[in-house]
């Protein structure tokens, strides 16, 4: 099969790319290689998928539908997963028109081309947040999410309103992915668990948001990648969870850290910041059901395995801007 993989040198998207080439599928990998954060670890990771058969990639922006339509005449896919996104519950605020063009009208540019040129399976990854901050734990998928406490929260919940639209209208299926705090080797160095290892590794102060006992359903970034292929099989229309399903808090998480790196954390506590939740938690009993899918890797393991991709590549670790 051939797929178009969009932010494809992307932390989940890098490693969703090297599980279809060791399916054997050709994959066609899309990414504009923005700044929105250091551009190092995209070239980190997309200098891995290069020179592997199957790979083909070209720097476009989804947002740009001149130019996806000028790709897909070149390489018509089967399918499409999208997880070109602009992610981030903080910045949203601060540019919330950037956050719809990518998120929202990027989405429907590649959900327009599959209906063009007749694709039928649509993955689109959307996020936690759009459950704002519901009383009930754990977040099930038929929970209400009219209350999105962001942009970034918004523009993905239009996204999958759209996605609906066009399931609906021209039968795409579609399968859209909630997913939870996702960690691991070459994260985003925005999400916390970089950032904590970073700082406790080099004796900086580390950052928390009020008193730090609020939980997060932290997921590893090589299940969600998992997960996110099974996605391709027939669903008809369908959103699912791809969470830990472990809630932890904060400081816990820095305790496993300080484990790892067998140092102390100078934990330095700021002001609580209103756009974070009070906890995360994923039912994935649906991921379950349909997919067969479920998280594998416990907390300590996937922070064991993103502690030894920082020492190994410390270098290129303190080099990005966080």
């Amino acid at each position: 099969m051939t797929i178009w993989l969009t932010g494809a040198a992307g932390f989940i998207g890098s490693h969703v790319a090297a599980i279809l080439l060791d399916q054997g599928h050709d994959v066609v990998g899309i990414d504009v290689l923005n700044n929105a954060y250091d551009p190092k670890l995209k070239d980190w990771r997309l200098a891995r998928l290069k020179d592997r058969p199957g790979f083909t990639f070209h720097r476009a922006d989804i947002c740009d539908r001149e130019a996806l339509t000028t790709l897909v005449a070149g390489a018509q896919p089967e399918a499409i997963i999208n997880l070109a996104a602009r992610a981030g519950v903080r910045q949203s605020v601060e540019n919330p028109w950037l956050y719809y063009e990518t998120n929202t009208v990027g989405t429907l540019n590649l959900l327009e081309i599959s209906r063009e040129i007749g694709i039928r399976k649509f993955v689109l990854a959307s996020t936690s947040s759009v459950y704002g901050a519901q009383p009930q734990q754990p977040f099930t998928e038929d929970m209400p999410t009219d209350r999105p406490l962001s942009p970034y929260a918004a523009s993905k919940k239009a996204a999958e309103v759209l996605a609906y639209t066009y399931h609906d209208l021209y039968d795409i299926d579609v399968t859209v992915f909630r997913y939870f705090t996702v960690y691991g080797p070459a994260g985003r160095p925005d999400m916390s668990v970089f950032r904590f290892i970073r700082w406790v590794d080099e004796g900086l102060p580390v950052k928390v948001f009020g008193d730090g006992t609020q939980q997060r359903d932290f997921t590893f970034v090589q299940d969600v990648a998992r997960g996110t292929v099974t996605g391709l099989a027939d669903v008809g229309y369908e959103i699912i969870n791809l969470g830990g399903d472990r809630p932890v808090q904060l400081l816990d998480a820095i305790g496993i850290i300080e484990d790892q790196l067998s140092r102390k954390a100078n934990v330095v506590h700021e002001a609580p910041n209103p756009l974070d939740v009070p906890a995360t938690w994923a039912n994935v009993a649906k991921a379950r059901d349909i997919l067969g899918w479920q998280p594998q890797t416990p907390l300590e393991e996937g922070i064991g395995a993103a502690v030894d991709w920082y020492k190994e590549n410390r270098h290129l670790a303190l080099a990005v801007e966080i």
